[in-house]
Parts: C-alpha cells; sequence; structure tokens
C-alpha cells in the first residue's frame, strides 16, 4: 500500500485523537485527496468532516476566521465610537465659540 493511503487515516486519526484538525493537517489532506486514495481513507475522511461540523474536531482553520471576523468587526466598532466621540467633541466646540 502507498503512503498516501496511509497518511489520511493518519491525519484524520490525528485531529480525533486531539480533538483539533490544524491548518496544517487540513492542508495536508487537501493536497493528499488530490491524489488516489482508497474508500477506508474517503470514509475516515467524511467521519472527520461530520465531527468537525458537529463541533466534536474543532477545526482551526474556521476558529482563525471567526476570530479574525469577530476582531475587524471589533475594530469597525471602536472606530464607529471613535468617529462619533470626535463628532461631539467637534460639535460642542464649535457650538462654543
Amino acid at each position: 500500500s502507498s503512503p498516501t493511503m496511509i497518511l489520511i487515516r493518519e491525519i484524520v486519526q490525528h485531529a480525533f485523537t486531539t480533538g483539533c484538525l490544524t491548518v496544517e493537517a487540513e492542508e495536508q489532506l487537501r493536497q493528499l485527496l488530490q491524489k488516489k486514495y482508497d474508500a477506508n481513507d474517503l470514509k475516515a475522511f467524511m467521519l472527520l468532516q461530520q465531527a468537525a461540523m458537529s463541533g466534536s474536531v474543532r477545526q482551526e482553520s474556521r476558529e482563525r476566521a471567526l476570530y479574525e471576523c469577530a476582531v475587524s468587526k471589533r475594530a469597525a466598532s471602536d472606530r464607529a465610537i471613535l468617529s462619533c466621540v470626535l463628532a461631539d467633541r467637534t460639535t460642542a466646540t464649535r457650538s462654543r465659540v
């Protein structure tokens, strides 16, 4: 058997063991799935997909994307608050003059 057939299952097994699919492992899986693999590798991959969707295995790439989205929303919110504060100060300064 070729190393590819073993590797897909190894990556999947590691994700189940640790409870996390790393970005690196996800990239390895993408590359391996472009090559020839057997039914057991496909079954293992499908089980991993289900586990990631249900949340029983964390998906690092999804968590990073959610974190980056939350950070950018927070930054946008902070900018909006700051612009309101600055607008209020400008209005207050003009009304004193």
